[in-house]
């Protein structure tokens, strides 16, 4: 599952109406084009086929007095709602080694209840858990990686990512138990988003005319 659906996703339902070069401001200050698929292209290309499958509604607006083409700008419909969550709560619970459906879920996590995102991360714990077992069935850590010659590096490498997996969600778990953060319902939420002039310091480039679609 690429995480490029729920980056986008998020960064329009945080912003409640966004055109296409917000939403990319947004990722590249987050750093989402560092550890995903979140490239410029990648951004329009999601925002098009989202708004095609009915997952966002897509404004037309005019160009103004000054000039210039005119611009999209997209909205969460109802069933968007329902694939963000989908999405994100997926990616809280379900343990993948590659890194960026997590990273994407922990921008999104207080978008949930904080009972929701201890119960999820519980889950992602027992997944690691079980995940971790069934590798430890054909690799012992005691023995070595040599029992298996340098493929054992692999199962090796394998089980610290689960050691160091287990330890950090559990470590989140407990912050979150301790009242970290501000989840949906307990108040006005930390919301990492840029002003439209306020100058993004890890962008890629500078905007050319199809950022504007």
């Amino acid at each position: 599952m690429s995480a490029i659906r729920l980056l986008v996703l998020g960064a329009v339902r945080q912003h409640g109406r966004a055109h296409g070069y917000q939403v990319r401001n947004d990722l590249e200050y987050w750093g989402a084009h560092e550890w995903s698929n979140a490239k410029p292209g990648s951004i329009y290309h999601a925002l098009k086929q989202l708004a095609k499958q009915g997952f966002l509604y897509a404004h037309e607006i005019a160009p103004s007095t000054a000039g210039g083409p005119p611009r999209t700008e997209y909205e969460m419909t109802e069933q968007g709602t329902e694939e963000y969550l989908t999405l994100l709560r997926g990616a809280l619970s379900t343990y993948d080694q590659r890194p960026d459906m997590l990273t994407a879920a922990l921008g999104f996590i207080v978008d949930l209840p904080r009972e929701e995102a201890l119960a999820l991360l519980a889950e992602r714990v027992r997944a690691i858990e079980a995940w971790r077992t069934s590798v430890t069935e054909y690799y012992t850590p005691e023995g070595g990686p040599g029992q298996l010659g340098h493929i054992g590096e692999i199962m090796n490498h394998w089980v610290h990512m689960a050691d160091g997996g287990l330890e950090w969600a559990r470590g989140l778990i407990g912050r979150i138990e301790g009242g970290a953060y501000t989840f949906a319902g307990e108040g006005e939420r930390f919301v990492a988003v840029l002003a439209d002039d306020e100058e993004n310091p890890y962008a890629t480039g500078e905007p050319h005319a199809g950022d504007r679609r």
